[in-house]
């Protein structure tokens, strides 16, 4: 079933109704997307609702990667695009549809692992999830019925996604010898400089602990990090830590 080709991976978010999981695999389909990430599907998995709704799709369904949180469907990726259509009070990039998959294909033309986030169909993305992404895609629509279906959603993408997908890229970047960043890594790197801040008392007063620190993840996603880069910081936190036990010994 996989086509083979480069393309970016579709990730439903928590998604509650197989019917719309279904009908999202169909939309892919439509527009020659076939790598779907699926992650804590609220009635399990597999779903009978979601193989019928999916027509000549369902071999789509049985090759989807099942994960049981963000993070690992997000693991092996490079750049994060997620779709919300409500305002967020969070630091992003906000492509529309259109330039969003312009900005996908010129990545995935540079070898680059990307992904696009859809939420469950009730409320959508949370914060948190946001945070792990590197920019937003914001659909317009009437702001007096601003909801659309999952599968609705995924169209849209998938559609834009084949009109740019035979253009070439419009600019490249010189990476020197090393690769972009992955998710894994990044998150890993997040975790080593709150666990070393959480030390040193810098999440403080303890009230706005979880808002500094998802502020904090937010940053690192905003940032264009190569494993050069990623490997550089870690031993920049480590000097540090070191710097300050001697410190302390003296």
């Amino acid at each position: 079933m996989a086509s083979g080709k480069a393309q970016p991976a579709v990730v439903l978010v928590r998604p509650q109704m197989g019917e719309n999981i279904g009908a999202a695999a169909r939309a892919m389909w439509n527009f020659g997307l076939d790598h779907m990430r699926i992650v804590d599907p609220r009635d399990g998995w597999p779903n009978e609702k979601a193989v019928a709704m999916s027509s000549g799709a369902g071999r789509l369904l049985d090759e989807a990667m099942l994960t049981e949180d963000l993070p690992q469907a997000l693991s092996d990726c490079t750049y994060v695009m997620a779709t919300t259509a409500r305002p967020r009070d969070l630091t992003k990039t906000v492509f529309t549809p259109e330039r969003a998959m312009q900005e996908a294909h010129n990545r995935i033309s540079q070898g680059q692992k990307v992904a696009i986030l859809f939420g469950p169909e009730r409320a959508g993305l949370e914060n948190d999830d946001i945070a792990q992404a590197n920019a937003i895609i914001s659909v317009p629509v009437n702001p007096q019925f601003a909801s659309l279906n999952l599968a609705q959603c995924v169209l849209l993408c998938s559609y834009e996604w084949m009109r740019v997908s035979s253009q070439a890229p419009e600019k490249q970047e010189g990476l020197a010898g090393t690769e972009w960043a992955i998710h894994e890594e990044i998150d890993h790197l997040a975790r080593h400089y709150e666990d070393r801040m959480q030390d040193a008392g810098f999440f403080f007063p303890e009230h706005k602990a979880a808002s500094m620190k998802i502020n904090l993840r937010n940053m690192w996603s905003r940032l264009p990090l190569t494993r050069a880069d990623v490997q550089m910081l870690h031993g920049m936190m480590r000097q540090m830590v070191r710097w300050k036990e001697r410190g302390d010994q003296d």
